[in-house]
């Protein structure tokens, strides 16, 4: 299969690395210009845990291709769209005239619902899908990350397309397991939901990776969530059907608090996934903090935890309750 992914952030890499080790043919669509600043490799740290359940380390320096044009004309099979939320506006415009008779698959955080979340991208040459790695790029130009064994997949209210089984036979190759979920937009929800929360307290304490370790801030965290189900509720997620996706948030946070804070200091895999997130000035965190907090206001939900973390995200001139 012939892939482009759409940017070369944490997730297009791991995965277009992943893709291209199984033998798929894979690009990168880059802004005009970027191609000479990242180079014509990439440094990877990464631990790979698909055969293994603590993972094997990779270090490497992965040669890959650029371009920075794209007509309608090309013959791409799959292009892979994981940008963050707010940026997904701006890249479903771009691509909605040079789709040509590629699947998108979109991969990443939703807050909106995922129909109108596409722009003009023409509904039946989409796929959804969430990735499961993560990292970050260090100053030296390192991605250090982890790529975990499955990848998330999920349909709208209707059984999988022939583009959509052919998106996650590409996946299946590149030896991932597949997670299917029924309601994905619901999931979408909670883990966006679950995301706030956790970046609040990042926020406050410096960044995500400062909760390494920190019991008292992953506590606050879980409360921060906890208190967000209500507006997943409002919002009309059943969240019945995602009592695995909510329990470490309801359960007590006497027991889960120093588990996590445990995990993420002694698991290479726990630690990586937070501890790679170091930048005090991430433009993401605040993001999805800002349009978590604007939409339980929309709503009248009362989320105190978020809101306390307010002027950390809060745009320059924006008023706060």
């Amino acid at each position: 299969m012939k892939i482009l992914m759409f940017g070369r952030g944490v997730i297009a890499t791991v995965y277009g690395w992943a893709l291209q080790q199984a033998g798929h043919d894979v690009e990168f669509y880059v802004r005009p210009g970027r191609a000479a600043t990242y180079g014509d490799a990439v440094d990877l740290d990464l631990i790979d845990t698909r055969r293994r359940v603590w993972g094997r380390r990779i270090v490497e320096r992965w040669p890959v291709r650029y371009r920075e044009a794209l007509e309608p004309d090309h013959d791409f099979d799959l292009i892979v769209l994981s940008v963050p939320h707010h940026r997904l506006a701006e890249a479903t415009a771009f691509l909605s005239p040079r789709v040509g008779q590629a699947t998108v698959l979109v991969f990443g955080n939703i807050w909106t619902e995922p129909t109108a979340a596409i722009g003009a991208l023409p509904v039946d040459q989409i796929a959804w899908g969430f990735p499961q790695a993560g990292g970050g790029f260090g100053a030296d130009g390192v991605l250090r990350g982890m790529l975990l064994p499955s990848v998330v997949f999920g349909t709208l209210g209707r059984p999988p397309t022939g583009r959509e089984r052919a998106v996650r036979q590409a996946f299946r190759e590149a030896g991932l397991r597949l997670r299917e979920r029924p309601d994905f937009r619901g999931w979408l929800w909670v883990h966006f939901a679950s995301d706030a929360g956790l970046l609040s307290q990042g926020l406050r304490a410096g960044s995500l990776s400062k909760l390494v370790g920190a019991t008292g801030d992953l506590r606050e965290g879980l409360l921060a969530v906890r208190e967000l189900l209500p507006l997943l509720e409002a919002r009309g997620v059943d969240l019945r059907r995602h009592r695995g996706g909510v329990l470490l948030f309801r359960a007590p946070t006497w027991l889960t608090a120093p588990a996590l804070a445990w995990l993420t200091a002694h698991v290479a895999l726990a630690r990586v996934s937070l501890a790679a997130h170091s930048d005090p000035e991430a433009e993401e965190p605040r993001e999805v903090c800002r349009d978590t907090l604007a939409e339980a206001r929309r709503l009248g939900i009362s989320v105190p935890r978020l809101e306390a973390a307010e002027p950390l995200f809060a745009r320059e001139g924006t008023s706060r309750a």
